[in-house]
């Protein structure tokens, strides 16, 4: 293999995920903060190889951000990647599952398995699957020290039920052959 991965970026990880609370078409604000793209990326415990990615990306994140934090990594520091039975038990769409949550303030390009440019905003919806890119970094904030995820783009691979709680037209109704029978 030799020298072909000394110029990757390992801080840059593509996770296979589900989406959760995403924001890719419009930015959104959090706690009156700056409105940002977003989403959670909801990652099944039983994908090792994605979660030994983003921790390897979070320790290189720590080594090139400790002149951020006075030369060494704070033992207190926040980091993107949570268990979701410790910090989201009562959402069974984290069962199982880690998740972190990334944001960028640029739209992220939103693509389909064939990366063709996803036009229509319906498409890509909380719940569906497919991959983030990401890129890990430290942050220094007011004294919230930590590492973050930065959202890239969006390829949506497949559907999935909607974390929304928005349910589709023909789930809410049945056709109706004649108007008149109905509106009386």
């Amino acid at each position: 293999m030799g020298n072909e991965n000394a110029n990757v970026n390992v801080t840059k990880v593509i996770v296979p995920c589900r989406f959760s609370y995403l924001h890719c078409w419009e930015p959104n604000a959090v706690n009156g903060g700056d409105p940002k793209y977003s989403v959670s990326a909801i990652i099944p415990k039983s994908d090792a190889e994605t979660v030994e990615k983003i921790k390897r990306a979070i320790e290189q994140a720590k080594k090139d951000s400790d002149s951020k934090w006075g030369g060494k990594v704070p033992a207190n520091l926040k980091l993107p990647l949570r268990d979701g039975d410790i910090d989201r038990p009562e959402d069974e769409a984290y069962a199982d599952s880690y998740f972190l949550n990334a944001n960028s303030r640029q739209a992220p390009q939103v693509v389909d398995k064939n990366v063709q440019p996803i036009l229509e905003q319906s498409e890509v919806y909380s719940g569906c699957y497919g991959r983030i890119s990401m890129n890990f970094y430290g942050f220094n904030n007011n004294g919230n020290r930590g590492i973050a995820a930065g959202l890239g783009n969006i390829q949506k691979l497949r559907d999935g039920e909607s974390l929304g709680g928005r349910s589709n037209a023909d789930e809410d109704f049945d056709a109706i052959a004649d108007e008149e029978d109905f509106l009386g």
